[in-house]
């Protein structure tokens, strides 16, 4: 087995960028949601005349898609996400725009007819709205409420309870809908983790900031080796993320 020492070096040492997650396999698993969201997104893809990709990470799930729209645009805001989009993307024809996530969409009212969005930091509604064209639609997958918790608490400790109804899709279908947009679809699950070893941990909230915000192995360094020792003695530390599919559209003028 590998010591603690070796594994957590070869996760700090690995890149963050972008929303590539190839590097978990054979160490940590997340189990997928049924309804296969690359592939419906990309069928909406090939049926749309202009497309807008928000919070677009590396780009990697838009250039999934086999054929895209004549016009497609993602935005981003995080630098090296936006360097990395722009490389994938552009030679696919789709342009990268780099725009902060709190701030108002870039583009003219109704410049789309789809807008996708693969786990956004926050909806905002009223942007999504008004740049979708009378009859465009909204397609997205995104982060539930309490999704890795049993991380988050571990090295946090129990949290509010209000936290754990952030992103529940009530609210997102209440959000949504004072926008004045129309749910057409809305699935949730809950999906189960497992990290097989330290590294995956450590690579995990590196990359995923705003699990356990300011992490750093020097700073959980107490937490980490118990972990570490837990996994080793009883097997892989199994969380649970959750996950809604959402589908929303505006209706005709």
């Amino acid at each position: 087995m590998r010591s603690f020492q070796e594994l957590v070096a070869e996760a700090e040492a690995v890149p963050t960028e972008g929303w590539d997650f190839s590097w978990f396999e054979g160490r940590a698993t997340e189990e997928r949601p049924s309804w296969g969201y690359a592939r419906a997104m990309a069928e909406r893809l090939a049926r749309a005349d202009a497309a807008l990709d928000i919070q677009t990470g590396g780009g990697e799930v838009l250039a999934s898609a086999r054929k895209l729209p004549t016009l497609t645009v993602a935005t981003e805001g995080w630098p090296p996400n936006v360097a990395k989009a722009t490389a994938l993307l552009h030679p696919l024809g789709a342009v990268v725009v780099a725009a902060p996530e709190d701030a108002p969409l870039p583009f003219g009212d109704q410049a789309f007819d789809l807008v996708v969005s693969r786990h956004p930091v926050t909806p905002h509604w009223t942007e999504i709205a008004r740049v979708l064209q009378p009859g465009g639609t909204y397609f997205a997958q995104h982060v539930g409420p309490g999704s890795v918790f049993e991380i988050i608490e571990y090295f946090l400790g129990p949290q509010p309870e209000a936290g754990r109804s952030d992103r529940h899709p009530d609210r997102e279908r209440a959000g949504a809908e004072a926008a004045g947009l129309r749910i057409v679809d809305l699935k949730a699950a809950r999906l189960r983790m497992e990290f097989h070893d330290i590294g995956a941990v450590v690579h995990f909230l590196r990359k995923v900031v705003w699990m356990v915000p300011g992490f750093t192995v020097d700073r959980y360094r107490p937490q980490l080796v118990r972990l570490h020792e837990r996994i080793e003695a009883e097997g892989p530390f199994v969380a649970h993320s959750t996950r809604h599919l959402i589908e929303a559209r505006r209706p005709e003028a």
